[in-house]
């Protein structure tokens, strides 16, 4: 095998980050220990529900019968995106929350990963920070940056319910500030991996500091309204002229087809469309035309509502019922406030040890978590708070949630004991 040498950047991509890094040992424990009663509470891949899968099938019929299809996937297209899934989108969002978008203020991307590749590389790099404002946060920033340092994560406040086993990070705008360096910014709303949804005051207050810079905030929608609609309180996108709201079809049923929009100021979009064309030319055109189906008839929304938010936001009901029947009221354990999303966050306050050694317990007993501190990219400071939490999925089988989490419970209750695990 050959061994090339790596510029500085290439050597910065080739590194495995965050879940990416952990989910080499958790892969390499599925195979090690196959034939197992193995628990995979980790994963982040949704659930094919067969309603929604069901659409994407008739969507795809409806697509391979059209006279479009030779134009949809033989022929290069716009890097901006497919125009009838632009102009969908344009459509839905003007009617459904009364704006005036025209189509230059819409983006199609490969998936919104790269999205956010190209906003951080486009505005952040060397001199240039980008700034994530509040964490912990989705662990995909952590490996966006061809600058590393370039990321900057601030440390939220915590509202904590002691009598409720409850908790909900807020930002902290004493801390919050944006300076002459600051190039873009970026939160996730609801949040991967807590759950956590901003209030629309918490997320105007952030762009209006931002806007005194011209500075572009991205809020990374890929659990939010109207598609997938994986909020489980109310909440409705937020729009302003610095704000870049992202959207990704990945839990709305098309992982493997990559299609992340971006609707906001052309001048933003633009730049970044700019870095699609260089390093792709455009997103693939198949998963744009089911897209822009699917909205354009309003299905997509209406299994949001019905079919998508209904499976998980029942899920994490039932997690939370075997945390608090498994876990006694003195033991100081938090789950955040389950407010979106296809995860639950626990935060075990004091542990006895750090994350890691407590998935590695939690493998011995054959349930596997992901443990917290992949979690707070861009954080600077030590904080014993990033080592005291474990992200755990919805996406498993009720039955498995719920012997996962008794399991879960039992090892908890031991390691706060100190009391050796006897497996």
């Amino acid at each position: 095998m050959l061994n090339p040498q790596l510029s500085d950047f290439g050597a910065t991509m080739s590194r495995l980050t965050g879940v990416r890094a952990i989910m080499k040992d958790i892969v390499e424990t599925l195979q090690a220990r196959a034939g197992e009663d193995l628990i995979n509470l980790s994963a982040g891949n949704p659930v094919i529900l067969p309603e929604v899968e069901q659409l994407w099938r008739d969507c795809t019929q409806a697509l391979l019968a059209s006279p479009d299809y030779g134009e949809v996937v033989c022929r290069y297209g716009a890097s901006q995106g497919y125009q009838p899934l632009i102009e969908a989108v344009v459509a839905d969002f003007n009617q459904r929350y009364g704006l005036t978008l025209t189509p230059r203020n819409v983006l199609v991307t490969p998936g919104s990963q790269s999205l956010y590749f190209f906003a951080a590389n486009a505005f952040g790099g060397v001199g240039r920070e980008i700034v994530l404002p509040l964490s912990p946060d989705y662990t995909g920033y952590g490996g966006i940056c061809l600058v590393p340092e370039s990321l900057r994560a601030v440390r939220p406040a915590l509202a904590v319910d002691e009598q409720g086993h409850e908790f909900k990070y807020r930002p902290d705008f004493d801390q919050l500030e944006f300076g002459a360096e600051t190039g873009c910014v970026i939160f996730s709303r609801p949040c991967n991996p807590t759950g956590n949804v901003l209030s629309e005051g918490e997320v105007r207050q952030i762009a209006a500091l931002a806007a005194e810079r011209d500075i572009p905030v991205l809020v990374d929608s890929a659990y939010a309204a109207p598609y997938p609609g994986l909020n489980f309180t109310p909440m409705t996108p937020v729009f302003a002229p610095n704000i870049v709201h992202c959207i990704s079809l990945s839990k709305a049923g098309l992982p493997g087809e990559r299609v992340g929009i971006a609707i906001g100021d052309e001048g933003i979009l633009r730049a970044i469309e700019g870095f699609l064309t260089n390093a792709c030319i455009h997103a693939s055109r198949y998963g744009q035309a089911l897209a822009a189906q699917a909205i354009a008839s309003g299905a997509l929304a209406h299994l949001s509502a019905t079919v998508i938010r209904p499976h998980y936001q029942h899920k994490l009901a039932v997690l939370a019922e075997g945390l608090r029947a498994g876990l006694p009221g003195d033991l100081p354990w938090f789950l955040h406030r389950g407010e979106g999303g296809v995860f639950a966050w626990l935060w075990l306050r004091d542990l006895p040890m750090s994350d890691w050694e407590l998935y590695q317990e939690l493998k011995q007993v054959g349930v596997i978590v992901v443990p917290g501190h992949t979690f707070f990219p861009g954080l600077r400071q030590e904080w014993s708070h990033a080592r005291q939490c474990v992200r755990i999925s919805l996406t498993a089988s009720l039955t498995d949630i719920e012997r996962g989490v008794e399991r879960l419970t039992q090892v908890v209750r031991r390691v706060y004991q100190r009391i050796p695990l006897n497996v």
